[in-house]
């Protein structure tokens, strides 16, 4: 059966009435999307962060009168004295959206030895150090500059790595804790506020054969610090700063710091809560994102 997609350009007061409305009007999903090319990148916690220009998606059955649901519309902002928004209607061919997406997905190298594919597709080198995600939970699959960048800190460092105790602050899907464990760390303890989180590292723990023994996953308030030989933590500069005593305590001293998620111009901000206790490298930075490493005095 094909599927009706209209798409509106809306401003950032009239998003949640044009999305209250599709879904009245049978929507099966509405979906926001950036309409100006106006990225966010770390919002304040409690919101929800929009687009100035909004893109408001809304999916309807094959089925659906297309001049019906642009008359309801019309009929309702004539109504609230509202300005009504451009928009369109389209066709989407009848398809398997999620191997649509699968077929999209491709392993990524990082570094020499160390490979991210996803669990449906044949590694593309037998002899490296393969990680199999399955990114179903829509957490970290090292696509992300910050999570490729973390992952060629551990590539590049693995004589760190090999028999490490290993903490990843703020796991999502276990990619960079797993990663470790398959270049050769001792253990791993994964610590993430979010439960689905938990439930994708272990899914993707068992996928690359890795023992139960080998790795722990814990809610914030259920994680006791140890002295870890490498902290990791892949979250966003406020986060870090906040979250700074957390993280410095379960670091061993002489033990390395690996912190991402940090725009290129919030980086001196993290650095000055950590540099008390760590010496910092170089940076590493990708496109707008900066990776911190360093040594715990």
């Amino acid at each position: 059966m094909p599927w009706i997609q209209f798409r509106f350009q809306t401003k950032l007061d009239q998003v949640e009435t044009l999305e209250d409305l599709l879904m009245e009007l049978g929507a099966s999903a509405v979906t926001l999307a950036d309409g100006a090319d106006q990225p966010v990148f770390e919002p304040i916690r409690g919101t929800t962060p929009l687009w100035d220009a909004t893109e408001v998606i809304g999916l309807f059955d094959g089925d659906i009168q297309i001049e019906e649901v642009f008359n309801q519309i019309a009929l309702t902002y004539k109504v609230n004295n509202l300005e009504l928004p451009q928009g369109k209607a389209e066709i989407l061919e009848d398809k398997d959206w999620e191997r649509e997406w699968m077929e999209h997905f491709h392993p990524i190298q990082c570094g020499n030895r160390l490979w991210i594919t996803p669990s449906w597709r044949k590694p593309p080198d037998k002899n490296a150090v393969n990680l199999m995600l399955d990114p179903g939970l829509a957490f970290g699959t090292g696509t992300h500059p910050t999570t490729f960048m973390c992952l060629k800190w551990l590539d590049e460092f693995n004589v760190l790595v090999k028999d490490a105790k290993v903490v990843d602050y703020g796991c999502g899907s276990g990619i960079l804790g797993i990663a470790s464990l398959l270049l050769g760390a001792q253990s791993f303890v994964g610590v993430d506020n979010d439960p689905q989180a938990i439930i994708a590292t272990k899914d993707n723990a068992t996928r690359n054969n890795i023992d139960e023994s080998n790795y722990t996953v814990y809610l914030p308030e259920q994680f006791n610090p140890i002295e870890a030989d490498i902290v990791l933590a892949n979250i966003l500069a406020g986060p870090l700063i906040s979250l700074n005593t957390a993280i410095l305590s379960t670091l061993k001293s002489g033990g390395r710091l690996v912190l991402s998620g940090i725009l290129n111009h919030q980086y001196k901000e993290v650095v000055a809560a950590y540099s008390h206790l760590i010496d910092f490298a170089p940076i590493k930075e990708q496109d707008e994102w900066v990776c911190l490493s360093g040594t715990k005095k």
